[in-house]
């Protein structure tokens, strides 16, 4: 069967953006806000905004993307918050590790914020064995 990929993405575009809103954080999340990853050995940075509305603005290099994410009101038994996320949208630009995130991609992180909820880790699962980080919250910038 042959299938037009434009008018695919069209469908898988519109039924994303007629899916349930994501259900929001609790408004003193720690989550919440503009965190800063600088890409080892490189000068590249990647911004994530945190938008107390259960969605995120992400730049890598070229790349901007969109999601939708959910994440754990508490962290878990091991200090861990497991968040959910969907890209909803993308310029489909390349980012700091050369890739493009493709709209829909669907992942699963556990985070973890130092005593002090400036500074996190992400990890693939809870083992922390699969992590990157640390991404640093800025300052004075509005989600």
């Amino acid at each position: 069967m042959k299938y037009d990929l434009p008018a695919v993405t069209l469908v898988l575009v519109a039924c994303l953006a007629h899916a349930a809103p994501p259900r929001a954080p609790k408004p003193d999340h720690p989550i919440l806000g503009s965190w800063t990853f600088l890409a080892p050995g490189t000068s590249c940075e990647e911004t994530y905004h945190v938008r107390p509305n259960g969605t995120t603005l992400v730049t890598s290099a070229e790349e901007v993307t969109e999601s939708a994410y959910e994440i754990d009101d508490t962290a878990g038994p091991k200090g861990l918050f497991k968040m959910t996320d969907a890209i909803v949208k993308s310029n489909g630009k390349k980012d700091c590790s050369g890739q493009v995130t493709a709209v829909g991609q669907k992942s699963t992180n556990y985070i973890r914020f130092d005593p002090s909820g400036n500074v996190m880790i992400m990890c693939r699962d809870e083992s922390m064995n699969a992590c990157f980080g640390p991404l640093r919250r800025v300052r004075g910038q509005a989600t």
